[in-house]
């Protein structure tokens, strides 16, 4: 009984640190897109600022 315990508190540890890790990546990573634009954007800026 004793080792059954210990594999289920293992695992429940491991799938504990398994979510936080990706809600840490899903909350501190940019998506691509989103820095497209940003660059995109701060681009034209910078264009428009030098042309006109």
């Amino acid at each position: 009984m004793k080792f059954e315990n210990l594999i289920l508190n293992s695992l429940y540890v491991a799938c504990f640190a398994l979510c936080v890790l990706t809600v840490g990546a899903m909350i501190t990573t940019t998506p691509a897109s989103v820095a497209a634009a940003v660059a995109t954007q701060s681009s034209v800026a910078a264009s428009a600022d030098f042309n006109g």
